[in-house]
């Protein structure tokens, strides 16, 4: 991870296509990001519960703020990408 780039994590399921269309979007964007099963890490899944009231997935973190499912806009904003 470079020096300035923000802390990526996103919360996922393996069968989820939205969650495998943020990955996707990241890898192509350069983005390093760490990648949770919610199925497998069952507390990463109830913390992402209790943060956000969401049991959907995926949830994407990025330093402490959370975005709801695959927003692309709001996620390019937030890690200024173009």
């Amino acid at each position: 991870m470079t020096e300035n780039q923000k802390k990526v994590i996103v919360y996922s399921t393996p069968t989820c296509m939205h969650c495998n269309m943020v990955k996707e979007y990241f890898d192509e964007k350069g983005v390093k990001y760490e990648s949770i099963d919610v199925i497998e890490n069952q507390e990463k899944g109830k913390y992402i519960v209790e943060k956000t009231g969401q049991m959907g997935v995926p949830v994407v973190e990025i330093d402490g703020e959370f975005v709801i499912g695959f927003n692309q806009p709001l996620i390019a904003e937030k890690l200024n990408l173009s």
